[in-house]
């Protein structure tokens, strides 16, 4: 695809230019699975790290769009959580989404509450594809008795992201000029606008739930284009990767390793990913006691490889490589995802942000590692290490 062989052969800086606008990526290493019975909400809230309640809450006063056919005035957002294992390791991450009820949106004439209401109460998710068929098995091997249906809906549904630009500074959906050019007329068709954002049986974009500066994620039918997509800013998902790689956020169980990582060192908590209030879960034992210990030692940051003159190198380095602290000559970490010049990394926090150019990687001594601590982060998280350093 011409747009991503641009982006791809000047190093990704086309991803930061906002006068390019927001790209989007068809997302292939995500499956759709649906959850359906009456006994859903209940299944899931005993397995996953999130309160899965608030889907059978009514949708609170949170404003989305203005009340068009398609999409309620009200919706309950998207919810990131993990499934972990009884040591409270990670398993699987689930985007989870709960599509509109009939009686949340308007009727076709747009002058009544929709009819299409009764029915379970379905979510459904988006899953890493590398593990889909071990993913449903688990989940499966957990129902006993539970009234719930678990099945795999991939080839009805797809999932999707829009990223970069300056789609992670506005704060509502209306705000971009995708939206705001739909309709009639020198001035913004705000109800044409609204409408925009969803197809015509109430599929929509969503706020990324882990942190704005993802952009918009969604599920839609396969078959279908979903709403605000421009042919020439569709774009290869290594792209979507790299967006992330930039921002310090690991996805899927193959960049959070199956079975090894512990949530904490992964940000999970930071990427809205953990409910510390709710009732119990697999693996929640391990998690509250790393919580209230109150500090994480390593984190997933952000790396940039370099050569001695400070020079981006590409394909240099892979996941695996071990990260050493020329200083201490200790080993403080390890890559866990690459892409070109840049990649992810489980770092210990007092060695990472010790000295400029100390860094490298284990056997190639030529490449430095700089390590970056992502906007988002919370401050405390990187005063943590600070303090851990002054009582050390």
């Amino acid at each position: 695809m011409h747009l991503f062989k641009t982006i791809f052969t000047k190093n990704y800086h086309t991803l930061n230019n906002k006068s390019t606008g927001p790209l989007v990526s068809l997302l292939k290493s995500r499956s759709v699975i649906r959850f359906s019975g009456p006994d859903t909400i209940k299944f899931l809230q005993g397995l996953l790290t999130n309160d899965v309640k608030k889907f059978s809450e009514l949708p609170s006063g949170t404003t989305s769009y203005l009340p068009t056919p398609n999409l309620p005035p009200v919706y309950v957002p998207p919810i990131y959580a993990a499934f972990l294992n009884p040591q409270g390791r990670f398993l699987y991450d689930l985007f989870l989404y709960r599509k509109p009820l009939g009686e949340e949106k308007l009727d076709g004439s747009g002058s009544g509450p929709g009819s299409d209401s009764g029915g379970d109460l379905e979510l459904f998710a988006d899953v890493d594809s590398s593990v889909l068929d071990e993913l449903l098995l688990t989940f499966k091997r957990y129902r006993l008795r539970s009234k719930v249906e678990i099945d795999n809906v991939t080839e009805d549904f797809s999932c999707w992201q829009r990223f970069g630009g300056n789609l992670a500074e506005k704060s509502k959906g209306e705000e971009e000029p995708e939206a705001a050019s739909v309709g009639w007329g020198p001035g913004v068709d705000h109800s044409a606008m609204s409408s925009s954002h969803g197809n015509d049986v109430g599929w929509q974009w969503f706020k990324d739930p882990r942190v704005d500066c993802l952009g918009l994620r969604g599920v839609f039918p396969s078959k279908e284009t979903p709403p605000l997509v421009e042919s020439d800013k569709e774009t290869n998902e290594l792209n979507y990767l790299l967006w992330r790689i930039e921002n310090g956020v690991a996805e899927g169980s193959t960049e959070i390793p199956t079975g090894e990582a512990i949530p904490l060192e992964y940000n999970l908590a930071g990427l809205n990913a953990i409910s510390f209030d709710k009732g119990c879960y697999v693996g929640q034992e391990f998690i509250a006691r790393t919580h209230h210990r109150g500090v994480i030692r390593k984190r997933l940051l952000s790396l940039a490889f370099l050569d001695d003159s400070g020079k981006e190198v590409e394909q240099k380095v892979g996941p695996g490589s071990e990260v050493i602290n020329t200083a201490s000559g200790k080993k403080i970490g390890y890559v866990t995802t690459a892409l070109g010049c840049r990649g992810l990394g489980v770092l210990r926090l007092e060695e990472a942000f010790k000295g400029s150019g100390s860094l490298t990687i284990q056997g190639q001594e030529g490449i430095k590692v700089e390590a970056i601590r992502p906007k988002w982060w919370p401050a405390e998280w990187f005063s943590e290490h600070q303090q851990h350093s002054a009582v050390a």
